[in-house]
């Protein structure tokens, strides 16, 4: 029993001398490894205006090494005064100015005709200034919602316009109004119209009241308006309150005038569209019934206005009484003029065998 744990002993003095052993070993190795690292210098990445190459280098110190800073000393001019150093710094400033005047202009120019969120900066009369991050543009009452509000520190999303370049930098104007801008904003929300399978074929726009939009599919079995509208009506939802509630109506866009126009046209039921195509001037007539005449019409004639614009159509409204009276008056027109040429023509007759 005693020979039994004195070999156990000795067994555990082996274990713990080959642990204590391989726990030297692995700091020992992380000591060397620690030693390597800090010997070892990891340079920055190369810069050409700070920087130069090798082979460079060799040509101007003869044991130069990679790593090693050189100096070289710059001519002096001791016929500079004080106003000759002032005028070369105010030099020196105005071309930064303007090198970053013109990179800002650059970078906003490729913007344009894109819908860009910003922060109300501040508010100068009725012009509102809008900060777009490394630039300010201003949003003028022309550009304006009617009846929208705007307050310090709102983030709002607006249309760039235009960039006019003036001695101050440049002018980034901004707008709420454009007809575009509907379109941008549906690009965002509706991912059918950014990939191109619904494509805006038109808009018409009255801002702050209402917009028509015409959509058409360019893949079979794609329900255009559906995909603009979205599920419970989500994604239109969106783009209405982006634009202060503004009413939108969806449509679908057809080649065929009459389809067309009487889609324009709608909430109101047409019963019949007749169209008068001249290079100058197209005209369309648009029957309904006279309990839907005041809703194709529109509130101050919005709808039909809205419409024309759309289809690009001067159109008038008429109801189907007022359609059938114009019929019959022409039929009786015409039963008239044809009574007088036939009383003309037995006069003659008369006149003749006299």
């Amino acid at each position: 029993d005693e020979n039994d744990e004195d070999d156990k002993k000795e067994k555990d003095k082996k274990t713990e001398k080959k642990s204590k052993k391989i726990k030297e070993e692995k700091k020992s190795k992380k000591d060397n490894k620690d030693e390597n690292d800090e010997e070892q210098e990891y340079l920055p990445r190369f810069n050409p205006e700070r920087d130069i190459k090798i082979e460079d280098a060799l040509k101007i110190k003869k044991d130069a090494k990679v790593g090693d800073i050189i100096e070289t000393k710059l001519d002096e001019h001791n016929d500079y005064g004080r106003v000759a150093a002032q005028t070369a710094k105010q030099v020196i400033i105005q071309r930064i100015r303007e090198a970053e005047k013109e990179a800002m202009y650059n970078e906003y120019k490729e913007k344009e005709g894109e819908v860009l969120s910003g922060t109300v900066q501040r508010m100068e009369g009725k012009n509102v200034f809008v900060d777009l991050g490394k630039a300010t543009g201003v949003l003028f009452p022309s550009e304006q919602i009617n009846g929208e509000n705007y307050r310090i520190g709102q983030r709002i999303k607006v249309y760039l316009e235009k960039i006019e370049v003036d001695t101050r930098g440049p002018g980034i104007v901004l707008s709420r109004v454009h007809p575009e801008m509907v379109k941008r904003i549906f690009e965002l929300e509706v991912p059918e119209i950014f990939t191109g399978t619904v494509k805006i074929k038109a808009i018409a726009r009255e801002a702050g009241a209402r917009t028509k939009i015409a959509v058409i599919a360019t893949e079979e079995g794609l329900d255009p308006i559906g995909s603009c509208v979205g599920q419970k009506g989500t994604r239109v939802q969106a783009v209405i309150d982006e634009l202060g509630g503004e009413k939108i109506d969806i449509i679908e866009w057809s080649e065929d005038p009459k389809k067309f126009i009487s889609a324009a046209l709608s909430p109101a039921k047409i019963l019949q569209i007749s169209i008068d195509e001249k290079e100058d001037n197209k005209k369309a007539v648009a029957v309904v019934d006279e309990d839907q005449l005041s809703l194709a019409i529109g509130q101050k004639g919005q709808n039909v206005r809205l419409a024309a614009k759309l289809t690009d159509y001067k159109i008038d409204i008429i109801s189907a009484d007022k359609m059938s009276s114009k019929e019959d008056k022409k039929e009786e027109d015409n039963k008239e003029d044809a009574d007088k040429k036939t009383k003309k023509k037995e006069k003659k007759d008369v006149d003749d065998n006299e």
